[in-house]
């Protein structure tokens, strides 16, 4: 982000340069048209210099849709009345250099009406900006036959078709970078929200569950109440801790570590892994009644020879999964979770299974403790692609007669 920042500055500063000199410009123009018109003539000085100065116009403040449209159509306006109400055509030197002035002026203000201009505004007014800069010669030297003048408007205006094109192509590239700029933020909004949907919806689903708890035994065993707070307080602080890693990503230069001035000496968050899980799993069995199975091989070199990316979609399967089953299966006798590697495939894979039974009918009357109209497998779905997009698969569905499994198979290679 800090690349695009100093680009960012760099163009605000180039816009800034333009509008004052463009107005130098145009100041130098009408003195110089002044001194000109006696020469040359006013029948063709008048329409050059209103071409300049309708061209340093819409360079300067393109921004404004009118302005554009309304310089354009003057300049069209006074180069046409300047081909039929002109001086007769006469080669002289004053003349002709005014002339090329301009259609130079014509060049460049189709071009930038190519670029700046609506879509519609800008096929009209390019093709007449460029039919009357392919004519403007016509005011030197009429050819004797029509053959001839067509030809040579034909000839010139391919300098008029090159400028559109340009003009063209520039806005097709501001296009494209927006476009990229667009589809930057969408990433890192979904990003985000799968960031906080995968860790701090886990944690605060976790409390809430607690908070029922302690609701439901709070009358009859008031003892239990302060375990129940001590967990919640946990889940709170972990949920606080999932925040500020996502804080700390929106505002790190490349989503991954914090940046800005005293970023050294911040702590790093890091990305979560197999040893997480571990954790994951003991605060979902603190928080909730069900047995719960771990079955994972803890070795320094299982963890290791998992890649980064695996190992951090794996977890997000653990987190994703206990969430579901908190808040849709929160009175499941057991849950089971597996981390390990196989089956052999092609390649060596790791498969990730989270299992829960059939859950029963809370004692409290009415549905499943956490489950209080949430639904949807957005993340689930998500996950999915993300799985996907390593070259693993993650399947999901009922198991058993009212069970619920989630299988996720990602390769190691």
């Amino acid at each position: 982000m800090a690349t695009i920042t100093g680009s960012g500055i760099q163009s605000r500063l180039r816009g800034r340069a333009v509008g004052p000199v463009c107005a130098v410009l145009a100041f130098c123009v009408v003195p110089a048209g002044l001194l000109a018109g006696p020469a040359a003539g006013w029948r063709a000085v008048l329409p050059m210099m209103v071409a300049v100065l309708g061209a340093l116009a819409v360079a300067s403040l393109h921004a404004r849709d009118r302005v554009v449209l309304a310089a354009a159509v003057g300049v069209a306006v006074s180069s046409a009345l300047g081909t039929l109400f002109g001086d007769p055509p006469a080669p002289e030197k004053a003349t002709g250099v005014a002339t090329l002035v301009e259609i130079t002026a014509l060049l460049l203000l189709v071009c930038l009406v190519a670029r700046y201009a609506e879509i519609r505004q800008a096929v009209v007014l390019c093709t007449v900006l460029g039919v009357l800069a392919s004519m403007a010669l016509l005011r030197l030297q009429i050819p004797p036959t029509a053959m001839e003048i067509a030809a040579q408007s034909a000839f010139f205006a391919l300098g008029a078709i090159a400028a559109a094109a340009t003009g063209g192509g520039l806005r097709a590239l501001e296009v494209r970078r927006i476009r990229a700029v667009y589809e930057a933020r969408r990433s890192q909004r979904l990003q985000l929200a799968g960031d906080l949907h995968d860790f701090v919806a886990h944690d605060v689903s976790g409390i809430v569950v607690l908070a029922q708890a302690a609701q439901v035994i709070g009358a009859d065993q008031p003892e239990k109440v302060l375990p129940l707070l001590q967990q919640i307080e946990a889940s709170g602080r972990q949920a606080l801790g999932s925040l500020d890693r996502t804080v700390h990503m929106l505002r790190s230069p490349n989503g991954t570590t914090p940046g800005g001035r005293g970023a050294a000496d911040k702590p790093q968050p890091r990305t979560y892994g197999l040893e997480d899980i571990v954790d994951v799993v003991d605060r979902f069995r603190a928080g909730g009644r069900a047995e719960v199975r771990l079955h994972i091989d803890r070795s320094p070199e299982q963890f290791g020879r998992v890649p980064r990316e695996v190992a951090s979609t794996a977890h997000r399967v653990v987190v994703e999964a206990l969430t579901n089953v908190r808040r849709h299966a929160a009175t499941t006798p057991w849950v089971t979770v597996s981390v390990a590697s196989g089956p052999e495939r092609p390649e060596p894979v790791l498969t990730v299974s989270v299992t829960n039974g059939s859950p029963s009918v809370s004692e409290a009357g009415g549905g499943h403790f956490g489950d209080r109209g949430r639904h949807g497998a957005t993340g689930l779905e998500g996950l999915a692609e993300r799985a996907r997009a390593l070259g693993g698969t993650l399947e999901f569905g009922v198991h058993g007669e009212h069970g619920w499994r989630v299988t996720a198979l990602l390769p190691l290679g």
